[in-house]
């Protein structure tokens, strides 16, 4: 395992188009990390050679002098469900991605054909390869010749709060296998990892690639056991399906990955835990992939990952556009509504496909994702509805319907509060409305700024006053700086643009605190700094 420079580079150019946590709404600092990516690989790489050049007691001690900023969030999980997603500081989530795409290429000639998640292999500068999913992962387990011995019983089951219950210092261990007797990345990983979490010796931080990276290395030894055991198996993430010749061998196997998984602290999920004839599993596989319902099965089928930035971008857009002219989208949204659960992966792809729709059919469709009752059935998927009403609304082709969107949104203000409970929601939703002011939206995000904790979600609301170019929410939050974050803080500062000469005042008058505020507490003299970065990205590229 070596760790280059190149590798906070990659890191930098992913988050850019990726985001920094995909449980979140993209941020503007990825756009930031991305146009500063040379600068940031010099800061990273420079930090890392000066951590990995200490003896391991230096190194420790330097680490635990660091100051890791984070914040932990509300975000749904399913229907009745939530969990907690981190908003981690830019520069340490760059950081520890980089450290992880490391960790990465070092784990992945070490990993079983049967792991079907997370696989380096991605087009640059993307990490993963699209085409391992959770769809081939089941697709693969289908193909399986035990599947079609008489006898043959199958186990589903998967691990009990993965992410939440990784020990760090079993990480460390796995970790340190991967690299030469004196590397550091170990080390450094686990006190970022200990700083995320507040002193606590277990979790990762749901969202960023980092923890997906170090959880698939996580589940290697595992995974291996499995194998060595002579145990036909796959796994995507913490879901395994095993594949057995009888209930007696059912039952061995999963003993077998018990004992596994209980030798690195983690167990499996009792309730989810199922036994399955082989016939029983294909039918139930065949229902979770849509086979059978003809009318979803072209929508399922597409892969609608647009990147606008590709050299064939035009011609990509134009391609999804003619591929929708024989799917009935509006027909399946009213199917998914009279379902007790709707299909989670359907809605998703009815909201990736918002924007490669003709405007008029686009604005239906946001109609009925955004009636109160409909998006209180749809709660599951939240965040992927506001991405796409976001992606709607964000377009030019579609301004004629602008004002209808805006006018839903305010509607949910009123008629489905409790969905802005969340601070993932909220984030969400901010993000879909910065686009214009309304009364209701005005009151809206001054009341959210005044009583949110979440330095996330009052930089949010910044950002919509900064959007709006609302003099009143940039005063209020003006007479406040000494109180702000150091997030909070750099949102303003990128208002202070649309505000003219008072604008122009105010960072006049600020300039000289910047270099302490935002220090991340371990930058020299010498080479660019981190609020260095940032001042010269909102002067010259923000």
């Amino acid at each position: 395992m070596q760790v280059s420079r190149n590798h906070f580079q990659r890191a930098a150019l992913e988050i850019g188009q990726s985001g920094e946590n995909d449980t979140l709404p993209y941020d503007i600092d990825a756009g930031f990390v991305r146009d500063k990516a040379e600068d940031f690989a010099d800061i990273c790489f420079a930090l890392f050679q000066k951590i990995d050049g200490k003896s391991f007691k230096e190194a420790r001690n330097f680490l635990n002098e660091l100051t890791v900023v984070a914040e932990r969030l509300l975000a749904p999980s399913g229907s009745n469900g939530f969990r907690i997603t981190t908003k981690i500081h830019p520069f340490w989530n760059l950081y520890l991605n980089g450290l992880g795409l490391a960790v990465a290429e070092a784990n992945e000639p070490n990993r079983s054909e049967r792991v079907h998640s997370y696989r380096l292999g991605g087009e640059a500068p993307a990490f993963f390869d699209r085409a391992r999913s959770w769809r081939t992962y089941k697709e693969a387990t289908l193909r399986e010749e035990a599947l079609q011995k008489d006898g043959c019983v199958i186990v589903q089951t998967d691990i009990s709060s993965f992410y939440e219950h990784i020990y760090h210092h079993r990480l460390e261990n796995v970790i340190k296998d991967l690299g030469e007797a004196n590397s550091t990345v170990a080390l450094q990983i686990d006190r970022i990892l200990s700083k995320l979490a507040a002193g606590r010796s277990f979790g990762l931080p749901v969202g960023g690639q980092c923890a997906r990276i170090l959880a698939e290395a996580m589940m290697t030894p595992i995974d291996r056991s499995l194998s060595d055991a002579g145990i036909v198996w796959h796994r995507y993430v913490d879901d395994f399906t095993l594949i057995c010749d009888s209930r007696q061998h059912a039952y061995e196997a999963l003993s077998v990955l018990s004992h596994a998984l209980a030798d690195y602290g983690l167990s499996l999920n009792r309730t989810k835990t199922t036994t399955l004839s082989a016939k029983h599993y294909s039918d139930f596989v065949a229902a979770q992939l849509g086979e059978g319902e003809d009318a979803s099965a072209d929508l399922r089928d597409l892969d609608l990952h647009f990147d606008p930035y590709s050299d064939t971008a035009q011609a990509e857009y134009e391609q999804l556009k003619e591929s929708f002219k024989k799917i009935d989208v509006q027909f399946l949204i009213d199917l998914e509504k009279e379902k007790s659960q709707p299909d989670s992966f359907v809605v998703a792809q009815i909201t990736r496909a918002l924007k490669f729709q003709e405007p008029k059919v686009a604005a239906q469709l946001c109609e009925t994702l955004l009636d109160a009752r409909n998006l209180d059935s749809f709660r599951a998927s939240w965040s992927k509805i506001m991405r796409g009403v976001y992606a709607v609304r964000a377009n030019g082709e579609f301004s004629d319907f602008h004002a209808q969107i805006d006018e839903l949104l305010d509607r949910v203000i009123v008629r489905a509060p409790h969905l802005l409970m969340p601070e993932a929601n909220v984030l969400h939703f901010l993000r879909a409305i910065r686009f214009a002011r309304s009364d209701a939206r005005g009151t809206f995000v001054r009341g959210t700024y005044d009583r949110s904790s979440s330095a996330a979600v009052r930089r949010a609301c910044i950002d919509c006053w900064h959007h709006w170019s609302d003099r009143t929410g940039f005063n209020y939050v003006r007479n406040r700086w000494q109180n702000l974050t150091a997030d909070e803080q750099r949102m303003f500062w990128l208002a202070a643009g649309n505000f003219g000469d008072e604008g122009k005042h105010a960072r006049q008058q600020l300039l000289g605190s910047l270099a302490q505020s935002w220090r991340l507490g371990f930058e020299t003299e010498e080479g660019p700094k981190f609020s260095a970065c940032y001042q010269d990205w909102v002067k010259n590229g923000a």
